[in-house]
């Protein structure tokens, strides 16, 4: 209940983490579940088409680099589907070159943070996004 005595319905905000490497994933759902987001992962860009149409997350914090289908390949589907097409998406990778940050930025990305990466940084970009 909130302060009024009205019925309080409001669910986390769901953030999906999609990044092949354990240890990437475990460090950014700590700090985000830390901010109180609920958050659930994949590891493949495959995984992380699924996840997004069943689970419907409120952001996508997508690798790059990734064995089968790429993060630039997940962003392009992401980017031209009708049903997630204004999904945010901030890139999270260790491509680190300007033309990788423009080819992601172009391709739809909200926003481009390279690894190695500060969660207060991760967590203040969703936050803005």
């Amino acid at each position: 209940m909130d302060i009024k005595g009205e019925r309080e319905d409001v669910r986390k905000r769901m953030i999906l983490i999609v990044d092949d490497e354990p240890a990437i994933a475990r460090l950014a759902r700590a700090r985000l579940i830390q901010d109180g987001y609920a958050v659930t992962t994949a590891t493949t860009g495959a995984e992380a088409l699924v996840s997004i149409d069943e689970d419907r997350p409120d952001l996508v914090v997508l690798d790059v680099m990734m064995p089968g289908m790429d993060g630039f390949e997940v962003l392009r589907r992401i980017r031209t589907s009708h049903d997630t097409a204004q999904l945010p998406v901030i890139l999270l990778t260790a491509r680190t070159s300007d033309a990788d940050k423009l080819l992601g930025l172009h391709g739809g990305a909200d926003d481009y943070m390279t690894k190695p990466f500060n969660p207060d940084e991760l967590s203040a970009r969703i936050a803005a996004v």
